[in-house]
This record gives C-alpha cells, structure tokens and sequence, in this order.
C-alpha cells in the first residue's frame, strides 16, 4: 500500500478531533475530575501538612507552604491519569471493531499512533487546565508567563504519557486487561514521581526507582516553574530537584529526558501497530 504525507496529515487529523470531540461530549467526565485533585490539596495540602513537614524537615524548595509544594504535583497528577488512562480509547476501537477499519485505510500506522498521542494529549493538558484554575485555593497567583509555561510542561508530560499508554493499550485486546494493567501502572508512577514529598531525602534503592519514573521529570519541571514564580530562589529550589549522578537537573534537562521517553513509547506503539489484525 502507498501513502502519501497529505494522507497521513489528514488521519492524524480525524484521529485527533474524533477522540477530543468524545472527550468534549462527555462533560460529566472531565467535570467529575476535578473531584481527585480537590480532595488530595484538601487531605494532603491542608490536613497532613504538618506531617509531612516534620518527615521532609521542613525543606519545601522555598516554598511557604506544603500546599504550595503540593500543587504542581496535583496538576501533573491529573495530566499522568488522564493521559494514560485516555489510551482505553484504543483498546474501545479495537474491540467493537473501528480500529480495524483505521488500519485498512490508506494511512500509515505512524499517522495512527500519532493521532491517538496528541488526542490523549489535548485530553490531558485540558485536564491540567482546569487544576490550574485551583491555584487561588492555596494562594498561588497565575500570570501569563507562568500559564504558558505551565501548558509547555503539561503537553510534554501529557504526551510522555499518553505515548507510554498507547504503547500499552496496542499489546492488549480487552478493556478489562487494560484496566488491570493501568491500575498497576499508574499508582507507582504516581507516588514515586514527587508529587507528594520531596525526592531529596529518600532511600538509595527508593531513589533508582524515582529517576526511572519518567512522570519525575514531568513533576519536577512543573514544581521548579511555581515555587520560582512565587519568588524562591533558584538555589532553594535546588535542594528539592531531581539530580542524576550527582548533577541537578534543569528544566531543559528534564524536557529532553521526556521529549526522549516519549519518542520511544511512540516507536513502540507505531511498531505494535504494525502487527494488529
């Protein structure tokens, strides 16, 4: 079969504006997700802070709050969640047969994988948009640098992660296997990114685990943008970064170990594509 680039431009296309239009239909869904960050900047932010102070002693990057620490990570909580979890749209046309008729098209599978990526992604960063607007509720101000910033950050994470659950939905032909898998997939990466504590004074073995979770990069680039917006210093923000072999991450940094993850899940996902029936 011969494609054309045109071709695979307008498949990604159509991909891409079917899955967002579903997501957009769906209002109780993505109104419904606010209920999870809420409660976490509610129970953690506020009713375990003290706690959480006295096990990171004290050490927020700067920050004057845990809550203040705490709310990057919940924005990059909703962006890691919807993301992943948006690849069951895969798993959905693959069961009750839509995929199938995708990939008789006189598209490449690339254009496919791509087209699923970037409506996962659009999902998630809308997602992270609207945690974004509870930024008032722990006294966090929001200006335009840091909105734009902000939805760079989110887009590379999202599309980290959705690439990562495309790659795995493409191996799995149920949505109960695929709920399965995603449970025991995300809830790690969740914790062991930093969302809810410091990274600077954990465990060696602890450690290793965090820097292969690539949601830590995502994480710490969002913290490292709020806490230097609300006027920490760079070299507090510091004590709380991600470092590898001894060298503290900068946020270009932890872009490109993103951008680099992302290209990969994508390699795999466009591959396994190849090989469905």
């Amino acid at each position: 079969m011969i494609y054309s680039p045109r071709a695979d431009l307008r498949g990604v296309y159509i991909i891409w504006y079917r899955d967002v239009l579903r997501f957009w239909r769906n209002r109780s869904r993505f109104l419904s997700s606010l209920g999870q960050p809420v409660l976490f900047l509610l129970v953690f932010g506020t009713g375990l802070s003290a706690a959480f102070r006295g096990a990171s002693g004290g050490n927020f990057g700067g920050a004057e709050s845990y809550a203040d620490f705490l709310y990057p990570g919940i924005v990059g909580m909703a962006v890691l969640f919807t993301s992943v979890f948006s690849a069951m749209s895969t798993v959905w046309d693959r069961e009750f047969g839509f995929l199938r008729e995708v990939l008789v098209a006189p598209v490449s599978r690339w254009s496919v994988a791509v087209g699923k990526v970037l409506g996962g992604s659009t999902q998630a960063v809308f997602q992270g948009c609207i945690v974004l607007l509870l930024a008032p509720l722990v006294g966090l101000p929001l200006s335009v640098p840091l909105i734009l910033q902000m939805l760079v950050l989110m887009f590379v994470l999202a599309f980290a992660m959705t690439s990562l659950g495309i790659a795995v939905a493409s191996r799995i032909k149920t949505l109960e296997g695929f709920g399965v898998v995603v449970n025991l997939l995300v809830m790690p990466l969740f914790f062991l990114s930093g969302a809810l504590f410091p990274l600077s004074a954990i465990p060696a073995w602890l450690t290793v685990l965090t820097r292969l979770d690539p949601a830590t990069y995502g994480v710490d680039a969002l913290r490292r943008v709020v806490l230097l917006s609300t006027g920490s210093s760079p070299q507090e923000v510091a004590t709380i970064s991600v470092t590898l072999f001894g060298h503290v991450l900068t946020i270009w940094q932890d872009l490109l170990i993103l951008v680099a993850f992302a290209l990969v899940m994508l390699l795999l996902a466009a591959h396994w594509f190849e090989k469905l029936q």
